[in-house]
């Protein structure tokens, strides 16, 4: 399971819990941008790091454009781990 070295902080796990919602979106690119209820996130850095973590990934394999995004196992471990808290 990855996602080691990122920080996680209010509004990155914020972030995660709107994908485990269903409300993100995310491109497919190199440098993932989010997109939450159809907006651009404001913190793309945090973004980035989620995704490159291994936190949060496209839903769709070799997709273009804007695709749903999901957790990863290592997202889902972390979500877990607050609610229980």
């Amino acid at each position: 399971m990855s996602g080691s070295g990122v920080e996680l902080t209010h509004r990155a796990m914020a972030m995660l819990k709107a994908v485990a919602e269903g409300r993100a979106q995310m491109s497919c690119s190199c440098e993932p941008d989010l997109f939450i209820d159809g907006f651009a996130c404001c913190d793309q850095m945090t973004a980035h790091a989620l995704a490159h973590g291994g936190y949060l990934r496209p839903a769709v394999e070799a997709a273009t454009g804007l695709v749903p995004a999901e957790l990863t196992d290592a997202g889902r471990a972390v979500l877990e781990v607050t609610v229980a808290a």
